[in-house]
């Protein structure tokens, strides 16, 4: 049997913590799967005194991480520090400057510096590996690298952000606004630090970027990505788009054109019968589109200890087993850089606005959508207050560039109250 692989783990947080546990409780089951032992040999996190629910007895501690990084007892560096710079990358540049392979969950540091490193960990002869970086539990970056490797992508899309998901069903659910249930998620700790990363799709859109570069042989191209969050979803949004046969989700799609590579994370409406418009709760799900296995659905969990923590353990098995695989599943050298591509694929769209109560606003909207060349499919009102008559038209299918022209000639009447809100309705 092989010699043990030796590791040493930056972050003790929830996942972090997950990690030894599934290592101190599966030691066996580890060792037959792989043909090795697997232990951990040393672990760094910024409060030594901290009780995680799991004993630290008999492994070194480092407060610092890229002193971690550089022992030699260990053969793989997991980072589950977190953040884009900082002391997450810089221990994992010095993880890869001396000869370790790397495990992380960091979406957004390899959002940011992904081809970079990659390019290290090609030039160091070592592997990066990062499962638990983009839907927790779900083994979506082993499917398109080693299992869909033989197709041509054609799409790739998913509810990416579970907080965001959680937030829109129990909207939906509960007939509670959004204001309301974003309180209860921070109050269930579902939230970011810095809550924007989830409500403002900037999670999902790290996941996404990584998601494009390996779906289509690209650098990731976070900066290149359309980016809406979920903020002004409002509930009559909700109920609306059900009454119509639809759901409300965060959805990312990324797809390869012959305009560049074109990356969108933004609240879109799916059909209420669709496996996106049947997810619940925090679930995540990617779909994933090829040439030849056409459509492939997966689902799970997308964050939490247990899944996130298995998707680590999972990246330290095939190590392990001596799999090694590029880092976006081709060498970093032949990544394309391609330019940022707006869609131009014509959708129909949802379009809610408050229209001031006085004659002739309405006839004027439909002029205005007439001359932008974009067709009303549906029109419907509801409820009617002294000022103002909240009205929801579905259009045709149209570009986003004439609806654009449209919004912003609607801006400059005097017949609108408020901010239009616009959602593609997306062909799943």
């Amino acid at each position: 049997m092989s010699a043990a692989l030796r590791l040493g783990i930056a972050g003790l947080g929830t996942v972090g913590a997950g990690v030894v546990h599934i290592l101190r409780q599966h030691a066996a089951l580890l060792e037959a799967r792989t043909g090795r032992s697997v232990v951990l040999t040393a672990v760094s996190a910024r409060d030594r005194s901290k009780d995680r629910g799991v004993s630290l007895s008999g492994y070194a501690w480092e407060d610092d991480p890229v002193v971690l990084a550089r022992r030699d007892d260990i053969d793989v560096f997991v980072e589950l520090i977190g953040g884009s710079d900082g002391p997450a990358l810089d221990s994992v540049k010095a993880a890869l400057q001396s000869g370790k392979d790397v495990v992380t969950a960091n979406k957004a540091m390899l959002a940011h510096h992904g081809r970079a490193l990659a390019e290290m960990a090609e030039t160091a002869g070592r592997v990066i590996r990062f499962e638990a970086a983009v839907a927790g539990g779900i083994p979506v970056i082993k499917a398109l690298t080693e299992g869909l490797a033989a197709n041509e992508i054609t799409r790739v899309m998913g509810v990416m952000n579970g907080t965001c998901n959680y937030i829109l069903t129990r909207m939906q659910s509960a007939g509670l606004t959004y204001d309301q249930v974003f309180q209860e998620a921070a109050d269930l700790g579902y939230l970011e630090a810095d809550p924007n990363l989830d409500v403002g799709g900037i999670d999902a859109g790290h996941k996404l970027a990584l998601l494009a570069a390996i779906a289509f042989g690209t650098a990731p191209d976070f900066d290149g990505m359309e980016i809406e969050g979920i903020q002004r979803i409002a509930i009559d949004d909700i109920h609306q788009a059900a009454d119509m046969g639809y759901r409300i989700k965060l959805l990312g799609v990324a797809q390869r054109t012959g305009r560049g590579l074109e990356q969108r994370m933004q609240p879109c409406l799916v059909p209420a019968d669709s496996p996106l418009g049947q997810l619940e709760g925090g679930t995540n799900m990617v779909v994933i589109e090829g040439d030849a296995v056409q459509q492939l659905v997966l689902r799970g969990p997308g964050a939490g200890q247990g899944p996130t923590a298995s998707a680590v353990m999972g990246d330290v098995c095939d190590i392990a087993r001596g799999l090694r695989i590029a880092t976006f599943g081709q060498p970093a050298a032949t990544l394309a850089s391609l330019p940022a591509a707006r869609s131009s694929l014509p959708a129909p769209y949802y379009l809610r606005m408050k229209l001031v109560d006085k004659p002739g606003a309405l006839a004027k909207i439909a002029a205005i959508l007439g001359q932008a060349g974009v067709s009303i499919d549906r029109m419907r009102q509801y409820g009617h207050s002294e000022a103002t008559a909240p009205v929801l038209f579905v259009t045709h299918k149209t570009s986003r560039a004439a609806l654009d022209e449209a919004l912003a000639a609607m801006r400059q009447t005097d017949v609108v109250a408020g901010e239009p809100v616009a959602l593609r309705i997306e062909e799943v």
